[in-house]
């Protein structure tokens, strides 16, 4: 009995370690099969018109960046020479024709094409604009991020990169790397970003002009398709933060105003993006129309650009706000930068009232008709 009793749970043991091995051996086989496609039977007549999938000019673009680069010996090789070729394989002109992400999967393919095979590796995202392209960069105190923020932006093709050092006490000025196309404007005093921003605006040559911060380090494929808009007619395309923000109930003060100042202007489909957040880009037609000195107060040159019906967007999504440098007056409820920007948010609305009148774009209901409205089932 003893003997018995002790062979029990063995033989119970290897019987479900067989059974275990048969189920498991099943459940890979399923899971296989699933994988693959089905055949279909060699008799059975195949479909002719199934749809195949649409080119977008990626391979096309991937082959004439690599013609572009062959028999070049590497001092030929240059950011220059692939922004040239490429502009002659792919002309602004036909670049309007397609949308943004086509037009980016192809620059990213031509750049793929130009490197295959070659070294050094040229780090450089083409892109077929018709105008010159600045970019505007405002720091203060940011030897950390600086080097690698103006990285990112050398990885595009600007005419010029200015960066507006404003009341710099560390290292800042000499972690700009030496660059022709860098241009630095250097301030003792503290200025803020957005005087920062107007001072280089005042410098820039560009068509378009892209503004960001020295702070917060971006990708340059996060920033391309700002420029690409601009290119593409838009006047002015803000940074929609929508995607990052808390729901209503659990907003702050700066949040609503934005929110509200594009709701005043007929505007409520732009949410809380604004001007007072990076990156952003505007065209040379907007710079006219709100004046440079606008660019100090943000809220006031975008409320000046939807008062005249320039062509404003929001169309792409940065976080910014989590690499957003903490300092000792933006944070807290009620904070100085809080206050200064909604204060920007009122003059925003005095500047637009004075040629739109008081109730800017609303229309005034009379009692009986605001019942009427009211009561509708």
């Amino acid at each position: 009995m003893n003997r018995l009793k002790s062979r029990r749970p063995q033989a119970s043991i290897r019987s479900r370690r067989y059974k275990r091995g048969r189920l498991m051996g099943r459940n890979r086989v399923i899971s296989h099969s699933r994988l693959l496609p089905k055949r279909a039977p060699v008799n059975e007549v195949q479909p002719q018109n199934v749809e195949q999938p649409k080119d977008t000019g990626e391979y096309e673009a991937a082959k004439a960046g690599s013609h572009a680069a062959a028999g070049l010996q590497a001092p030929e090789r240059s950011r220059s020479h692939m922004q040239e070729t490429y502009l002659v394989w792919f002309p602004p002109e036909s670049a309007r024709q397609v949308s943004v992400p086509d037009v980016l999967g192809r620059s990213y393919a031509y750049s793929r094409g130009y490197n295959s095979g070659a070294l050094p590796i040229i780090n450089f995202i083409p892109l077929p604009l018709s105008g010159a392209a600045s970019a505007v960069v405002s720091a203060s105190n940011e030897e950390r991020t600086l080097p690698q923020v103006l990285s990112e932006l050398l990885r595009l093709p600007f005419r010029e990169i200015i960066v507006v050092l404003n009341g710099c006490s560390d290292q800042s000025f000499d972690k700009v790397p030496k660059d022709r196309r860098i241009v630095k404007l250097n301030f003792p005093d503290r200025l803020g970003h957005d005087v920062g921003r107007a001072l280089g605006a005042n410098v820039a040559t560009g068509d378009i002009l892209l503004f960001t911060d020295g702070d917060i380090p971006l990708p340059a494929e996060e920033l391309a398709p700002f420029l690409l808009s601009v290119d593409h007619g838009a006047d002015m395309v803000l940074n929609d933060i929508s995607p990052f923000l808390p729901p209503f109930s659990r907003q702050d003060e700066v949040t609503r105003c934005k929110s509200f100042l594009n709701l005043s202007l007929g505007r409520p489909d732009l949410k809380a993006s604004s001007l007072t957040a990076v990156p952003h880009a505007l065209s040379r037609k907007a710079l006219t129309v709100t004046g440079i000195p606008a660019l100090a107060v943000p809220p006031k040159a975008q409320a000046i650009a939807l008062a005249h019906g320039l062509n404003v967007c929001a169309p792409y999504s940065v976080n910014v706000l989590r690499g957003n440098r903490i300092r000792s007056g933006n944070t807290g409820t009620g904070n100085a930068v809080a206050r200064l920007i909604i204060g920007d948010h009122i003059e925003a609305l005095g500047e637009v009232m004075k040629t739109e009148g008081p109730r800017l774009k609303t229309t005034r209901l009379s009692r009986s008709e605001l019942a009427k409205a009211r009561n509708a089932p």
